[in-house]
């Protein structure tokens, strides 16, 4: 008996139990399916005509879903910290897991592809009549356990703290006592804390180290010069080839200056 002989044998018995017990899949459920997808395109676009028609242009005319428009972005802006949506928190929280540049990509590319590509190949793989639970305890404890990863990923990701700008005083007075600072550095040591650099990079135990970013605690023993960390913090890949670091040519002089200073007074921790 061949395997698809098993598989002819299983069609007869279910073209059976649908003419003995229910409806086959085509055409009720298909036209089931598409009934309910026209509701939910229709729910849609309704929301979108009902929050179009009862907003303005204006940021302040907030309509019955909310303004048309928002505030326009600030790319200069040093109190932002940005987050994903709710449902990347679990992605989200495995690049904290997987460190660039060794395991990221598996982290962000290989598990989750893993796991689709299991998850499409399964109806295929299990071809078994029995549906129930207690008779299928592998199938059961997958689901159970990819359920409480996804849940713990996922809460891991949304309380995960980040750097934000009302740490920042701490942690320079904490960085000042530690590597001399002046008055000069200090500024600049506030702008790096408050502006999201402890995003990617790490500096003296605070941080998280991203996508290759290096650890600045000891920047200023390099000596590259004020003028350097200038022209790096404005165009990072002009100055560093392959550098992944963001521009920050938006930032007023001043403040590229006041980091230029904090990032050469930075020579390690001073005794």
């Amino acid at each position: 008996m061949t395997r698809l002989d098993d598989r002819r044998r299983e069609h007869a018995r279910y073209k059976e139990d649908v003419d003995r017990e229910g409806k086959s899949f085509y055409p009720y459920a298909m036209f089931h399916d598409t009934v309910m997808s026209l509701i939910v395109v229709a729910v849609i676009v309704a929301l979108s005509c009902i929050w179009y028609l009862t907003s303005g242009e204006d940021p302040e005319e907030v309509g019955i879903l909310g303004p048309r428009y928002a505030a326009e972005a600030d790319p200069g802006t040093t109190s932002f910290t940005p987050r994903p949506d709710w449902y990347f928190y679990f992605l989200f929280y495995l690049l904290r897991i997987f460190k660039w540049p060794e395991s990221v990509i598996l982290g962000t590319v290989g598990i989750p592809t893993i796991l689709l590509i299991l998850m499409f190949a399964l109806p295929f793989i299990d071809l078994r009549r029995e549906r129930r639970l207690l008779r299928r305890p592998v199938a059961v404890v997958t689901v159970i356990v990819v359920a409480i990863s996804m849940g713990v990923l996922t809460y891991k990701g949304a309380t995960a703290r980040e750097a934000l700008a009302a740490d920042a005083p701490a942690l320079v007075e904490e960085w000042a006592g530690q590597q001399k600072f002046d008055d000069n550095a200090r500024q600049g040591a506030l702008i790096f804390a408050g502006s999201g650099c402890l995003n990617c990079h790490t500096y003296l135990d605070a941080g998280s180290s991203n996508l290759g970013a290096p650890v600045l605690t000891a920047e200023g023993a390099k000596n590259k010069g004020i003028e350097f960390q200038i022209e790096h913090l404005k165009c990072p890949s002009c100055t560093t080839p392959g550098s992944q670091m963001p521009p920050f040519a938006n930032l007023p002089e001043e403040d590229l200056r006041a980091l230029a200073v904090f990032l050469e007074a930075s020579k390690g921790p001073q005794e």
